[in-house]
């Protein structure tokens, strides 16, 4: 049976030997490298994890592909790299809306992570964050019509503003109020749950939808009807 010496994330002992007891091939990059997901057993706590292997650049992977990884003699850090192991943070998580800024969309996936794991304060707070970030963007450069620093700085007096002014679609004003109360739990009380967290998941993306995703199909939309009436014009 083929060894594999790596961290045990089980019991947090280093530089241990494993087990590997079954590979599977997940992807094959650059034509040749194959990518493996091992179940192994730790010698030392007996538990099991399932590490994401890649092969080496500098070894006869023709000769691995040949006689499979299972049946390598020794250990098969000679032959692949460590590149991780499966955990929660591969778990499903909820997809960002199309079109949304970049660093919209990374506090988005962090919040969507969390979530997956069963973090529910941290995913309020970085659900919060993104709308945070995405009704800063609304805002007007001057302070006009009772607009002042404070509002600026609150996102509950912020989304009431522009609820009030209408920046913001009305329809969103009811669930607002989950963003404000279970976000401010989530960063300040810890008191978020399973149910809270979905809600402002729920919230984020409607409010991301509506501002980024559907002006920005529109926009698509409209620019290819004009490319393909220009195609026909010119034909």
């Amino acid at each position: 049976m083929p060894e594999l010496v790596a961290d045990c994330p089980r019991c947090g002992t280093r530089h241990i030997t494993f087990d590997v007891m079954q590979a599977h091939i997940v992807a094959i990059h650059y034509g040749w490298q194959q990518w493996y997901e091992a179940f192994c057993v730790c010698r030392h706590c007996n538990r099991s994890t399932i590490f994401v292997l890649s092969e080496k650049t500098n070894i006869d992977y023709q000769m691995v592909h040949k006689v499979g990884l299972l049946n390598l003699k020794g250990s098969v850090n000679h032959y692949v790299t460590v590149e991780g192991y499966i955990s929660l943070r591969d778990a499903a998580t909820a997809d960002p809306p199309e079109h949304v800024p970049a660093h919209i969309e990374a506090a988005f996936k962090e919040g969507a992570t969390c979530l997956s794991g069963g973090c529910y304060n941290a995913a309020g707070t970085m659900f919060r964050l993104c709308v945070d970030f995405a009704t800063k963007s609304k805002l007007p450069g001057q302070d006009i019509d009772g607009l002042n620093a404070k509002i600026r700085r609150s996102l509950g007096l912020r989304l009431v503003w522009l609820f009030d002014h209408g920046c913001l679609p009305e329809a969103l004003r009811e669930l607002s109020s989950t963003v404000k109360e279970d976000g401010n739990d989530g960063a300040h009380v810890g008191s978020l749950k399973k149910e809270d967290a979905e809600d402002l998941l729920d919230f984020t993306v409607a409010l991301l939808e509506r501002m980024y995703t559907e002006p920005e199909r529109l926009r698509l939309a409209t620019q290819r009807r004009q490319d393909r009436r220009a195609t026909s014009t010119s034909t």
